[in-house]
């Protein structure tokens, strides 16, 4: 079994899932009292965001890339960023390290392709959404189709993100909002919905939606955790 080195915290309610996940795998796969080998290192996201809002992504990249090696030299096999926002400073962090980054995008762009969806809807920060980080590598390695809500849309999801959920707040009102928006893409083509930000899973489910949800943290879990066994996450 290798080692998973997760860069976490960020924020620290989404990485609760990546570890619960990886070891339910895990266990799974191998029985008894089998969990998973992982190393976390759980920054202050304070201060990541202090730096992502003021559009600093040099001193992001340079403060996640000394957490990749501080897990390298620890005996990580690999690196995985808990955050679907930070992979924009995913090439600073691989220039850094010698071990793998297992991307997010990846996993989750197989999934949806396996479930038969060529055009999906992405929700994330308002990073996520409009920058080209994510959606290009979803288009250009993978063939799909990325719709983003409106402008104002964009606003309430990333409003949400970050002055609710990375707070541990739930309110109904915000998931009324998330249904619309959702709605809404669907009225435009999209075909499912990623849930392109670790924390959106806490506020929707496919239980809230008609339209298909891919959450890209129980995707890249899952694949972290497979890849950890040498084993295909699809498999039975």
């Amino acid at each position: 079994m290798k080692t998973i080195g997760l860069i976490g915290g960020t924020s620290w309610e989404s990485t609760i899932p990546y570890y619960r996940q990886i070891n339910e795998f895990v266990k799974e796969r191998l029985g008894g009292l089998h969990s998973a080998k992982l190393l976390l290192n759980s920054v202050d996201f304070h201060e990541v965001e202090l730096l992502m809002r003021a559009e600093d992504w040099s001193a992001v990249g340079h403060h996640l890339a000394n957490a990749a090696r501080a897990l390298e030299l620890a005996g990580a096999d690999c690196i995985a960023l808990c955050s679907n926002t930070l992979h924009k400073v995913a090439p600073a962090i691989e220039s850094q390290v010698r071990i793998p980054l297992l991307h997010i995008a990846d996993p989750t762009a197989e999934v949806i392709k396996a479930a038969g969806h060529t055009i999906v809807g992405l929700l994330g920060t308002r990073f996520t959404m409009e920058e080209d980080f994510l959606r290009d590598r979803l288009a250009s390695r993978h063939g799909l189709t990325v719709l983003t809500p409106s402008s104002e849309d964009r606003e309430t999801v990333h409003r949400v993100v970050f002055e609710e959920l990375c707070l541990g707040k739930i309110l109904p009102e915000s998931r009324n909002a998330y249904r619309r928006i959702i709605g809404a893409l669907a009225a435009q083509g999209a075909q499912a919905i990623i849930l392109g930000c670790t924390e959106i899973s806490m506020l929707i489910t496919q239980h809230h939606t008609q339209v298909p949800l891919f959450d890209t943290t129980a995707i890249h879990a899952l694949h972290l955790a497979a890849w950890s066994l040498g084993k295909d996450p699809t498999a039975t």
